[in-house]
């Protein structure tokens, strides 16, 4: 069985064991692949150092390159809740950080493709598929800057046949090396800004491009980079015109330095400057991204296919993907997840759910929906939930982050469940899957039992649906409290490692690692007879 979000149009599968995601927006997609990978601190010397410069250290991981040869990340950007990149060897793909909060902790999934020439065929030779920047251009293709053959194509698709693109920007490539072309691309509200490698001061680094202009321009390298050759790398622009260059040096005997600098209109502003003993590697790829009043820069590093991970040796180098949050004087308040308290217009039930990782208080519809809330007190009376787990956690893309489910109970344990119950879908009861619902797991009406789920963000596709031509959405899923305490708990659990190897079909990859035990489910106040 599958839903249509009415309002994202993602396709997802809610069966006997929950929700689960089906196909997504990026439809093109070539492989699947659940990348493994391994925490880094900012400073492993001293992991308590938490900030570089103006930037706040948000987590980072290391990737395995595993028998994809994950690698030679180019340049990135952030599109769509996900990193785009391309690579040295003619492949682009789509990176899906997995985040508690604003916390980057592991990533989620990727897809991977090859890119392809002016008539579709795949880019297999060095000298054409060296790609070295990617942006998303206003109409909503996408540029890639390709060095060794000097040229910049356009995708409508990045899994389609590229057309050439004409801009003033190829006028920096006139005396470019072979393997010092354009590192940079990036749009603004200035138009198009293009940076090649090089530190030569008699040549324009860099230059604003719209469709019948140019403007040159050589930009200051940070002095502790340029005594090394530092060069210009990746950039990418906010909103606003303020635009975010990563600049990189390498020194045989002194080995990386990087640096983030600000540019807007005449103000540069060095923003962080990366040396040892920070963690550190060949970064070349930096994305800017807005969320709710914060500004937040990825950055991550091309290993040159000599990675770390399978054999740690002189020279080798590491694919890093680390987030960092641009440090603000009056920041906004972080989001909050905590769903708002019921109306207290309707009666509830408070009951808490201890786990091992911490409490979560929910206020049960005992007036609004009295068969479904009745049906979770009696488990929790019973003590059925006790030493039960919360098993899986399915991520979503799209949203606010993090956003998805978490789900637990009884997973049909004969010894545990009790006979299903009467459905009450949404239009009867006036609720919702919005942050923090609860929601019981079914097949189909009446089958719902000791299996529920908590909505980390709003899932109304799941609402009744009377309008639907499929049974199932008419009917939707049955909310029946919400989260009043404790959504920093939902948090942390959704944000636990799952097993790649684990569950079934479009669920395989969702089943935590380690489930977390629900230790105890009783009521907050005693139960009155």
């Amino acid at each position: 069985m599958t839903w249509m979000n009415r309002s994202f149009a993602q396709l997802a599968v809610f069966t006997l064991t929950g929700l689960a995601l089906g196909a997504s927006q990026h439809a093109f997609a070539q492989e699947d692949i659940w990348p493994e990978t391994l925490a880094v601190d900012l400073n492993a010397e001293d992991p308590e150092i938490k900030e570089v410069g103006e930037l706040i250290y948000k987590g980072g991981v290391k990737i395995r390159p595993g028998e994809h040869t994950i690698g030679g990340i180019s340049s990135l950007e952030w599109h769509d809740g996900a990193l785009w990149t391309v690579s040295d060897d003619g492949r682009w793909m789509r990176i899906v950080p997995d985040e508690a909060g604003a916390q980057l902790v592991d990533l989620t999934s990727m897809d991977m493709g090859t890119l392809r020439d002016l008539d579709g065929k795949e880019l297999k030779k060095k000298e054409l598929a060296d790609a070295e920047a990617i942006t998303r251009d206003p109409d909503g293709g996408w540029l890639v800057a390709f060095e060794r053959d000097h040229r910049i194509w356009r995708y409508e698709t990045l899994d389609g046949a590229a057309s050439v693109h004409d801009t003033k920007a190829t006028d920096l490539l006139e005396d470019a090396e072979p393997n010092g072309g354009l590192e940079t691309l990036t749009y603004s509200i200035h138009g198009l800004l293009a940076c090649g490698e090089w530190t030569d001061g008699d040549q324009a680094q860099c230059i604003f491009a719209g469709s019948s202009w140019s403007l040159p321009n050589t930009l200051t390298v940070p002095s502790l980079l340029a005594e090394h050759g530092g060069a210009p790398v990746d950039a990418s622009c906010a909103e606003n015109g303020t635009c975010y260059i990563l600049f990189r040096s390498y020194l045989s005997g002194y080995g990386n330095r990087a640096a983030i600098v600000s540019v807007n209109g005449e103000e540069t502003t060095t923003l962080a400057i990366f040396d040892a003993p920070l963690t550190l590697d060949n970064f070349e790829g930096l994305a800017v991204r807005e969320h709710n009043g914060r500004r937040y820069l990825y950055l991550a590093s091309d290993d040159n296919f000599n990675n770390c991970f399978e054999k740690d040796r002189d020279g080798c180098q590491n694919t890093l993907i680390m987030k960092f949050e641009i440090r603000q004087e009056n920041p906004p308040p972080p989001p909050v997840a905590n769903a708002p308290e019921p109306d207290g217009t309707y009666e509830t039930t408070k009951v808490i759910l201890e786990t091992s990782m911490g409490d979560i208080t929910v206020a049960l519809e005992t007036e609004r929906a009295p068969i479904t809330a009745a049906n979770f007190l009696r488990y929790a009376d019973e003590d059925r939930f006790d030493g039960t787990v919360f098993y899986r956690a399915m991520h979503i893309n799209w949203g606010d982050q993090p956003n998805g489910l978490i789900q637990g109970g009884t997973q049909w344990d004969p010894k545990r469940i009790l006979p299903g119950i009467q459905h009450e879908p949404t239009t009867e009861t006036g609720l919702s899957h919005t942050v923090g619902a609860l929601s019981m797991a079914m097949g189909e009406p009446g089958t719902a039992n000791g299996d529920f789920s908590i909505m980390l963000g709003d899932q109304t596709g799941l609402d009744a649906n009377p309008q639907s031509d499929d049974p199932v959405w008419q009917n939707g899923y049955a909310v029946f409290g919400y989260v009043t305490d404790g959504m920093d708990v939902v948090a942390a659990i959704h944000a636990s490692p799952t097993d790649p190897e684990k569950g079934e079909g479009v669920m395989q990859g969702q089943m935590l690692a380690e489930p977390v035990t629900i230790i105890d489910v009783r009521r907050l106040e005693p139960r009155t007879q």
